[in-house]
């Protein structure tokens, strides 16, 4: 099994909606990906929140902790191949426009705090959330 770590972040507009994405066209998910060598968590949350939602025009809040959970397979379920320990981090943000620039995450929505974790694919991804919100 191969162990990863992913940054990304809970990233909030000024009207006060969250900032979700979508993979593979088959699940959503917060923005978040592969930490590169050289790179902090900070720095991959920021490069990721731009590549699948194209918000590049970030205010850093908070660090939001961690959480591990294996990555999303192709049908959907857990690919237990890969175990993700995954940092998040808090972000607001007055740039409305969504332009994913990751291919493989096609779409980028806004949508209110309380209808996140129901959208959310993965079960953790949904726990994580729901500890968190009422911080945000």
């Amino acid at each position: 099994m191969q162990y990863t770590e992913t940054a990304g972040g809970v990233v909030v507009n000024e009207k006060g909606l969250v900032l979700v994405v979508n993979q593979n066209n088959n699940s959503w998910s917060l923005p978040k990906g592969h930490v590169d060598e050289g790179e902090t968590k900070l720095e991959a949350a920021v490069r990721e929140i731009y590549e699948e939602s194209g918000v590049r025009n970030l205010e850093f809040i908070k660090e939001l902790g961690n959480y591990e959970r294996f990555r999303i397979g192709l049908d959907g379920g857990e690919d237990k191949s890969e175990l993700k320990k995954i940092y998040m981090f808090l972000f607001k943000t007055k740039q409305e426009a969504l332009k994913p620039l990751d291919p493989t995450n096609p779409e980028a929505r806004w949508i209110k705090k309380e209808k996140v974790a129901e959208l959310l694919t993965h079960k953790k991804d949904k726990e994580f959330f729901l500890s968190v919100m009422d911080g945000i």
